[in-house]
């Protein structure tokens, strides 16, 4: 895959797509908090040390995704909605397919894995989509979505590697830009699965903010984008591994490993240890995260990343669908 031959996708792009599903999705709170230390203490030097939190866990399905689903689905013709959705997903695209299929009264039918959580499992169903599990692995959900297409029809809505579900999840960061103002954005951390919506905030952050630091964070066992940028092209992890079960795709997608490579500045690591402790420090915030929306958060509290030092610092909490007795788990003591 060549530089020339991968058309990213432009600031244009995603602001149309903010003017299209306006009014659809939530625009979600962004709230200073204290800035987290590594090992939990909280920044005491005043204002400035705060950290800005960009509430996705407050989105519809209580994910970014439904940003990107519901612009997709928008932009298909009657025609092609009417032959119905198909998607696979761990869970939060899941439900974004299933909430924008139920908003333009087509039905919907998602692969998820055996060990999707119960809680993704039981929300998608509940928005009416009909659901089948198959393997572990993104690409073993893939290939059963992509032989159900060709057996029995039906549109199928890419989980991260579409230039329309790129844009759609790039609104986010539009959002982010008017809610700072007049601050500007010095640094933003995005967690990074599939990477699609760390491809849509680049897209934006870069062209608004060329001097802001873009900074996605993966977990240390499912690092499938560190180690495409690596080897300069998108690779298959042999097995992924963690706690954070939206951000475990296998390989990339060829758009979104563009952007990243392009786009962003770096790409970090974390450990489960460090995204447990986020989980608990969001809870102590009164915010309920899952682990891969706490992903960001890890990054600083494990000391991966330090603050911006000019502009204000941002972490995406990308989505709150955790099982509640994995968060009395993880918060009670």
């Amino acid at each position: 895959m060549s530089r020339a031959a991968t058309a990213l996708v432009s600031l244009a792009d995603v602001e149309n797509a903010h003017t299209r599903i306006r009014g659809a999705v939530r625009r979600t709170p962004l709230i200073p908090a204290p800035l987290p230390r590594p090992g939990g203490r909280a920044a005491t030097d005043g204002p400035d040390a705060a950290l800005w939190l960009k509430c996705e866990n407050l989105q519809c399905v209580s994910a970014f995704k439904a940003r990107g689903a519901y612009h997709f689905v928008s932009r298909l013709s009657p025609r092609e909605r009417a032959a119905g959705l198909l998607t696979y997903s761990s869970g939060n695209h899941a439900q974004a397919v299933a909430w924008a299929a139920r908003a333009f009264g087509v039905p919907a039918r998602i692969v998820m894995p055996v060990d999707a959580p119960d809680v993704k499992r039981a929300a998608t169903i509940a928005l009416g989509a009909e659901v089948e599990f198959e393997g572990t692995t993104s690409g073993e959900r893939q290939a059963r979505a992509e032989q159900i297409q060709r057996e029995e029809g039906g549109t199928m809505v890419p989980p991260f590697d579409d230039p329309h579900i790129i844009a759609g999840q790039g609104t986010v960061a539009l959002e982010i830009i008017e809610q700072l103002a007049p601050r500007e954005p010095g640094m933003v951390l995005a967690p990074i699965g599939g990477g699609g919506q760390m491809a849509g905030v680049a897209a934006v952050i870069r062209r608004r903010y060329p001097e802001a630091e873009v900074i996605g964070v993966e977990p240390e066992g499912a690092a499938s984008m560190s180690r495409s940028i690596e080897h300069g092209e998108p690779v298959t992890l042999d097995r992924v591994s963690s706690v954070a079960d939206g951000l475990k795709p296998v390989r990339p997608g060829d758009l979104t490993f563009a952007h990243c490579r392009d786009l962003v500045d770096r790409v970090v690591t974390v450990d489960d240890d460090s995204i447990r402790d986020a989980v608990r420090w969001l809870f102590g915030l009164r915010l309920v995260v899952e682990p891969s929306g706490a992903a960001t958060v890890a990054a600083l509290l494990g000391g991966r990343v330090e603050p911006a030092v000019a502009g204000e610092t941002v972490a995406i909490l990308s989505g709150g669908n955790i099982e509640p007795a994995l968060l009395a788990e993880w918060t009670c003591p």
